[in-house]
């Protein structure tokens, strides 16, 4: 590979680093090229983006953009599994293939903006996504306004029921 073609490679890598929300180096040997379309194929599905990487040059990105911490992990077959929208998606979507194919292995991942060895992956991809979460704080925000409205609506009930009682005891009498 000529200079210039490394060069703009390490630049694209280390913008991946610096803007993604979240990267996961990953060791993918041992998947075969079936197992890596359908692999790639699920990441393409959850807009998360897969992409071999030679270790030099993710070396490079890396210590560019600040990341040494980074650099002992690319050894061996690397691969960067990296997401704009979803910081969770890359992690769910690795340890959900990883289930049935036993790799890709996550070495190491960025997860908005810090660093995570491989123990704290399995408690990242449980995190539900970005969308169920939003979801979750409305609800959560929702429900004492819930719980106001069925306050009001038990009082109004109980007046109702009042004033009816009343009324059928003025027929009675």
């Amino acid at each position: 590979m000529a200079r210039p073609e490394k060069e703009a490679i390490v630049k694209e890598v280390a913008e991946i680093l610096q803007n993604a929300k979240s990267v996961f180096v990953t060791d993918f040997e041992g998947l075969n090229v079936e197992q890596m379309n359908q692999f790639r194929r699920k990441c393409r599905d959850a807009s998360v983006e897969y992409r071999v990487i030679k270790n030099t040059l993710a070396r490079l990105a890396a210590q560019k953009v600040g990341r040494d911490e980074m650099v002992e992990y690319f050894q061996g077959p690397s691969a960067i599994a990296y997401s704009f929208d979803d910081p969770s998606a890359p992690a769910r979507i690795i340890t959900e293939f990883a289930k049935k194919a036993e790799k890709p292995a996550i070495k190491m991942s960025i997860y908005e903006g810090h660093f995570y060895g491989p123990e704290k992956v399995k408690q990242i991809a449980s995190l539900p996504s970005k969308d169920v979460l939003i979801g979750q704080v409305v609800a959560t925000l929702n429900c004492p306004i819930n719980n106001f409205v069925g306050s009001l609506r038990a009082l109004i009930q109980k007046f109702v029921l009042t004033l009816d009682s009343v009324r059928e005891a003025k027929e009675k009498s």
